[in-house]
């Protein structure tokens, strides 16, 4: 269906037809004339289905008409991460350049002043983390009274984060009289029951079958061990044809360590993750988007919702703990129509973790033969010398020898590089085989301890010499 069959002005169409866009997605075809028509909805959609247009657009016509005063926002958007928020904010600049709405930005991660200040002056759309929502609302800086559109996004990821109490404090302060969308990837029985509470007798628009396959992508499963896993990560690189990639790993210090290890050997590789302040965060993308950096090393706080175009790959350097992440994860790739291919690196210890992503998606995940480089992991010198390089970013064989021994190794390094790094595995020997238990998360924008995931039950003993 075209966008200029359902109902939204002129200013509105000119400004998606600039965009590149003419035809609409199912949930943006199904969504777009409830919002108009003021009702309550609740949106299912796997990511990259154009979930973010589907309530963007239609807030625009709606808020042309009306004046906005001081600390008195009058729509609001949850969203569960900074860059989510962020991304949405680049969609309303987007589309409304045509349209005079105002709009603040509250995260955390960067100063309050600037925000305060945009309050103060009066907000048409106010899109917000809960945290710092509840932080600016308990110093008195935010009234939500005169708020009449609520938008949850991301529900499901709201509860792995716990943030459902607060969006239940929130809704509390907004009036009652007021049209509330939520969109999620999948509903489990906490959203079902956060919806049945605060949306009134609301349109369910689904568009496909939760964590059902995108045929779009192309999902293998490759087999290696705890020591071979950046080695195999190297050679699945080495053998794909790559434009652009995302690496998600299960926890932060993995994310950093890996991306070093990515750049030592001449790749192009940047890295986003919790311990990131937000303006490097906003960097480190940008350098992504624009082609500076070809591989992106992410936690998950990358997982959902960015949308970037043109990734080619997505490598699960760990398999997901929950298996609604590797839905999120995988989406990176196959966005829009295009095709993708995703790799989930698996050791003997993830066998229930795959097992479990199988289950949800209902799909047997084939085997991929990484070849030469995941052959019982023997981490020698032969394996990267029979390797050339194949981009003109790459150094050469000499230069990613010597840039791949630190100089607070042992002597040893720089005649054995690969063998240094299978010493510097992720996961080391004791712990190899040991899985953590699934818990309740809370990602990056909660609080954050320095892990991207459920404790580990190592870290519950004592160390001992």
């Amino acid at each position: 269906m075209k966008f200029a069959d359902l109902g939204l002005s002129d200013e509105l169409l000119r400004a998606i037809d600039e965009s590149g866009y003419s035809e609409a997605t199912p949930i943006q075809a199904g969504a777009i004339p409830s919002v108009l028509m003021m009702r309550d909805m609740i949106g299912i959609a796997q990511t990259g289905t154009g979930k973010t247009a589907s309530f963007v657009l239609p807030m625009i016509d709606i808020l042309a008409h009306g004046r906005a005063r001081a600390r008195m926002p009058r729509s609001l958007i949850l969203e569960p991460t900074r860059e989510l928020a962020a991304q949405v904010a680049e969609n309303f600049e987007k589309y409304g350049k045509y349209h005079k709405l105002s709009m603040a930005l509250l995260i955390g991660g960067v100063q309050m002043g600037d925000q305060v200040k945009a309050l103060e002056k009066g907000v048409d759309v106010l899109i917000a983390t809960p945290g710092r929502l509840m932080d600016l609302f308990e110093r008195g800086k935010i009234l939500l009274t005169g708020c009449n559109l609520l938008v949850i996004d991301e529900a499901d990821r709201m509860l792995d984060m716990g943030f459902i109490p607060d969006i239940e404090n929130i809704c509390t302060k907004l009036p009652a009289n007021r049209q509330t969308l939520l969109f999620s990837a999948t509903m489990p029985p906490p959203i079902k029951k956060l919806a049945d509470k605060f949306l009134s007798n609301p349109k369910t628009i689904e568009v496909a079958r939760p964590a059902s396959r995108n045929e779009n992508i192309e999902q293998f499963v490759v087999k290696t061990s705890e020591r071979g896993k950046r080695d195999t990560l190297r050679g699945l690189l080495e053998a794909e044809d790559i434009s652009t990639a995302i690496i998600f790993c299960n926890r932060k210090t993995t994310v950093r360590e890996l991306a070093k290890s990515l750049q030592r050997y001449g790749y192009q590789a940047g890295e986003i993750h919790g311990d990131m302040d937000q303006s490097s965060r906003i960097a480190e993308l940008d350098r992504f988007k624009a082609g500076t950096i070809n591989v992106l090393v992410a936690s998950d706080v990358a997982a959902r919702g960015l949308d970037v175009k043109g990734v080619s790959h997505v490598f699960n350097f760990d398999a997901p703990w929950h298996p609604d992440d590797y839905v999120h994860r995988i989406g990176r790739t196959g966005r829009a129509g295009a095709k993708g291919r995703a790799f989930t690196l698996v050791t003997p210890s993830d066998d229930e973790a795959l097992d479990n992503i199988q289950k949800l998606t209902g799909y047997q995940i084939p085997v991929h033969d990484a070849g030469p480089a995941e052959r019982e992991n023997k981490p020698d010198r032969s394996t990267d010398e029979r390797r050339e390089p194949r981009r003109g970013g790459r150094s050469d064989r000499g230069a990613r020898v010597k840039a791949d021994a630190p100089k607070a190794e042992a002597p040893k390094a720089d005649r054995e590089p690969r063998r240094t790094e299978a010493k510097r595995s992720d996961a080391p020997k004791k712990d190899a085989g040991r899985k953590p238990a699934p818990t309740q998360r809370h990602d990056d924008d909660g609080p954050d301890d320095g892990w991207n995931g459920p404790m580990p039950g190592f870290l519950s003993v004592g160390f001992g010499s």
